[in-house]
């Protein structure tokens, strides 16, 4: 047995151009080895189109991979501004905050809609055109694959030798043995075969590498999915935050959120009736090396229930592991803690006693806040007024004349609070809403102490501040709670993305490494009585696959039909030359 083979190609003549003579002889057998559509060249002097005629060519455009490839490159860029700029749907503060400080930028991106992003018209009509282009491109690539798939391979070309991989012996076999043999053993190496033609221009026609086509189906597919799971995820969805202390709880009712956001089709009385308390929040941290003060276990324990009437269960919310209640996630995002103060007045009545939240502005647990004395505070002449303390804690002091009033370690190994105080009007009666950890101090008077300055004092676990004449004081509790908060938030259609993201690997995974191929087996009587069988391979791509593969099938076949006893191999590989003159190897091959 002897071989003669040319590197592989698709030696196919673009749709719409003019075939050569080399070419024609491919047929049926070298064309729709791909669902995906060509472009045609247009002949010159086209006359002039119409309404009709403008709207199909648009439509080409639109559903044309490359346009595809343009509009999701273009959505990626559209994100970016999302991602760096403050959003409105996020952070309604933190966009206030960059108007205040960019009062040339904020208007201008104001007008482009950079605010809100993904709710802007440019981004919505290019993530809508993507849709169609993606829906218009694959529906008649399906409808063109599933054709293919009940449809049969096509028959051998006239001149096996012009295509990339090809291979011929002589044997003693008949030629409806080869063929039979042929038949059984492309089937068996899950080729789509069968035996094309009737008499002496039959031959054994097989396919293989369906996948190829499913897989791009699939990855398209899959994107499609991905952009409805993204939709249905922004209209739908909610998500709000809530700061809960040790020992107290949160009901999922609106009211209960310190903020609430959600989709323009989102609906409050889809909220998952259910409810929590946190019992315990468990911290634990690095205490010597480099990595000091990295949390090393960060958790709260909750007793939560589902429904009004629900059972209580125990679960331990840590980062990455939330709660997950009727479709709603629980996520634990933040920690920190809530010194206990209690407020006298001149006549030693308690007037205010609470845990005030305090929130952290570094990893080491330094926190401000404010304390709001609105109601039941009298002076000392019997008149009602209100007291105001900005607050600044530490968890963990460094010590008097050891640096600035800041935390060494995120524990509560050294609580220090300080404190200013204030009293008049906080502003709260205005009906303008104002930050709880903030003290508006535009209406009010600073207590002084004994050098005229603002009153201010460091306190520890127990000690008390003293107003000055007689106006009351506050003391620093040793209790000191800790708190958590939470964001719950209800995504649908996370599964679906997760889903899309698996199947556009899956897909691309198949297009890139599955080769769509076609192989020809045709077994003739020569004039001397012997039996000639040539064998080739085409590919939609060049690959060394399609040789080796083959060359494979063709040593399997040769065990069944071996060559011609009293055979002379020089003679043949004389021959084997003459035929090595006649092949045409496709354009771009490697000789």
């Amino acid at each position: 047995m002897s071989k003669t083979e040319a590197p592989e190609g698709t030696p196919e003549a673009p749709e719409g151009t003019t075939e050569t003579s080399e070419d024609s002889d491919l047929g049926a057998a070298g064309a729709k080895l791909s669902t995906a559509p060509r472009e045609r060249e247009e002949p010159p002097n086209m006359p002039r189109l119409g309404v009709i005629g403008w709207v199909r060519w648009f439509w080409r455009q639109l559903t044309s991979m490359r346009v595809a490839l343009i509009l999701l490159l273009m959505l990626s860029l559209g994100a970016i501004p999302g991602s760096l700029i403050p959003q409105n749907n996020v952070d309604e503060l933190k966009v206030q905050d960059f108007m205040d400080r960019h009062t040339t930028l904020a208007p201008l991106y104001d007008k482009l809609q950079l605010f809100d992003v993904y709710s802007s018209v440019w981004f919505s009509a290019i993530y809508i055109l993507l849709f169609v282009s993606l829906i218009g491109c694959i529906v008649p690539r399906t409808w063109q694959f599933v054709g293919q798939l009940r449809g049969r391979p096509p028959g051998a070309p006239k001149k096996l030798t012009r295509l990339p991989a090809y291979t011929t012996w002589r044997t003693d076999a008949e030629p409806e043995q080869v063929h039979e043999t042929a038949l059984a053993m492309l089937k068996q190496r899950r080729f789509r075969a069968h035996t094309a033609g009737s008499g002496a221009g039959s031959s054994v026609a097989a396919e293989k590498g369906y996948l190829r086509e499913a897989g791009n189906l699939l990855f398209h597919i899959a994107l499609i999915v991905m952009l409805i799971a993204f939709a249905a995820g922004q209209l739908f969805k909610s998500e709000g935050g809530k700061l809960v202390m040790e020992g107290d709880g949160f009901a999922n009712t609106l009211s209960q959120y310190d903020d609430f956001k959600s989709g323009s089709l989102y609906d409050t009385d889809d909220l998952a009736p259910f409810s929590f308390k946190l019992d315990k929040f468990v911290g634990t941290y690095q205490e010597k090396g480099p990595n000091r003060g990295t949390a090393r276990t960060y958790r709260a324990d909750v007793t939560y229930s589902e429904g009004p009437d629900g059972a209580e269960k125990k679960k331990s919310i840590e980062v990455n592991e939330p709660l997950d209640v009727d479709g709603s996630k629980v996520y634990l995002i933040g920690h920190g803690f809530a010194p206990a103060v209690t407020v006298r007045d001149g006549k030693g009545k308690v007037v205010y006693r609470a845990s005030v939240p305090v929130l952290p502005i570094d990893q080491n647990g330094t926190a401000t806040g404010a304390i709001k004395v609105m109601d039941g505070y009298r002076d000392k002449n019997g008149k009602s007024d209100q007291l105001g303390f900005n607050a600044f804690f530490v968890p963990t002091f460094a010590g008097v004349g050891k640096g600035q009033m800041f935390s060494q370690f995120p524990a509560a190994k050294y609580p220090v609070l300080a404190l200013s105080a204030y009293h008049g009007s906080l502003g709260v009666n205005s009906g303008v809403p104002q930050n709880v950890y903030q003290l508006d101090t535009r209406k009010m008077t600073k207590f002084k102490d004994a050098k005229g300055e603002l009153l201010k004092q460091r306190l520890r676990p127990g000690e008390t501040m003293k107003l000055p004449n007689g106006a009351g004081s506050i003391t620093f509790e040793k209790d000191l709670k800790e708190w958590a908060t939470f964001q719950i938030s209800q995504q649908p259609g996370t599964k679906w993305a997760l889903a899309g993201a698996i199947g556009a690997v899956l897909g691309l995974a198949g297009s890139l490494f599955i080769q769509r191929r076609r192989v020809w087996v045709r077994a003739v009587r020569g004039a001397d009585g012997v039996t000639v069988v040539e064998m080739a391979g085409l590919g939609r791509s060049e690959s060394a696959k399609v040789p080796e593969e083959l060359s494979q099938l063709a040593a399997q076949l040769h065990d069944t039909a071996p060559t011609a006893s009293g055979h002379d191999p020089d003679a043949e590989a004389a021959s084997d030359a003459d035929h090595d003159s006649d092949v045409v190897p496709a354009e771009g091959a490697e000789k």
